[in-house]
């Protein structure tokens, strides 16, 4: 019997729980192959980010766990002193620890991800990134196995997870069985850049760079060359891109490139063909956008405007 403690608290999410929990309880399917504890700081009752109310069945203290379940909340969680000790006790104890889209934070906090590689939500793992320097954070990635840490994306990611720890445990037949019942992808096509909408720039600081910045977001499918443009912003090409390193982290063409490629994904899930959206987002051909798609989102933009467009109701 391999116990797993789920640790539930004020204001986690939902589906975060629910999600690997049901993967476990269809691999269970009545055969004792996992036992599931939901835990807590102490015993009583939790509600979720939706309203609805969890029951703790034990108290963390004396727990141990094969496998402890940390999902997140809205955002990254509040550390809460009580709860970042609980996830340092029983993460510290348990056989192998994993967490659902934001709980990393809950890792993090804890200390269990110092030195390691983790993941969480495409949205907050910049946040990650800069409130937890020690932790090595890979945006792009579904889940992340690190030693005996596992962190995932968000939300339904937790799903995906849960998959790979039945075939770790039971091998991919059960795995397999599993995601068939649950009617979700064994492995999931892609990583979770396809799900992210927005590029978010910070303000710059350089009143050039913001120039030049607006000037790509206004028309992505200019003549946006390095030398265009600081040649527009009355600097030298060295200089513009010194800026674009200090001041984003990023070349200047791999802004561009991004650009081009959020303006591609408008017009794609808004109904244009992959022609239009190539042309009209400075990609030109096909070809050209189908290798940024795949460098970057890790799918073709046939494949996106399929996932993205509509649910086809």
């Amino acid at each position: 019997m391999h116990r797993v403690g789920l640790l539930a608290y004020d204001g986690m999410t939902l589906l975060d729980a629910a999600g690997p929990v049901e993967v476990l309880h269809e691999a269970d399917a009545g055969r004792g192959r996992y036992a599931i504890t939901v835990v807590g700081p102490e015993r009583g009752w939790v509600r979720t980010s939706s309203g609805v109310r969890m029951a703790v069945d034990e108290a963390a203290a004396g727990q141990r766990f094969d496998t402890l379940l940390v999902p997140g909340a809205d955002g990254p969680p509040l550390l809460d002193p009580a709860l970042i000790a609980t996830v340092a006790r029983l993460g510290a104890a348990a056989g192998r620890t994993a967490a659902i889209c934001t709980g990393s934070f809950l890792l993090a906090g804890a200390g269990l991800l110092d030195g390691r590689a983790a993941t969480t939500h495409w949205r907050y793992a910049e946040v990650l990134r800069r409130r937890h320097p020690a932790v090595s954070v890979t945006p792009d990635a579904l889940f992340v196995r690190a030693g005996t840490v596992f962190t995932s994306a968000g939300v339904s990611a937790g799903i995906d997870l849960a998959l790979a720890l039945v075939e770790l445990d039971h091998g991919p037949h059960l795995a397999r069985d599993v995601a068939r019942t649950l009617v979700v992808f064994m492995q999931r096509p892609g990583g979770q850049s396809q799900f992210s909408t927005r590029l978010d720039v910070p303000p710059a600081r350089a009143g050039t760079l913001r120039t030049v910045l607006d000037a790509v977001t206004r028309d992505p499918a200019g003549d946006h060359t390095l030398t265009s443009m600081a040649r527009a912003a009355g600097v030298s090409p060295r200089h513009l891109t010194r800026l674009f390193r200090t001041e984003l982290g990023m070349t200047a063409t791999g802004f561009v490139e991004l650009t081009r490629i959020e303006a591609a994904q408008r017009l794609l899930v808004d109904g244009a063909s992959v022609t239009a959206a190539a042309r009209a987002s400075g990609f030109g051909s096909d070809e050209t956008l189908r290798r940024a798609f795949f460098r970057r989102l890790g799918v073709p933009p046939t494949t996106y405007r399929k996932r993205f467009g509509t649910t086809g109701p």
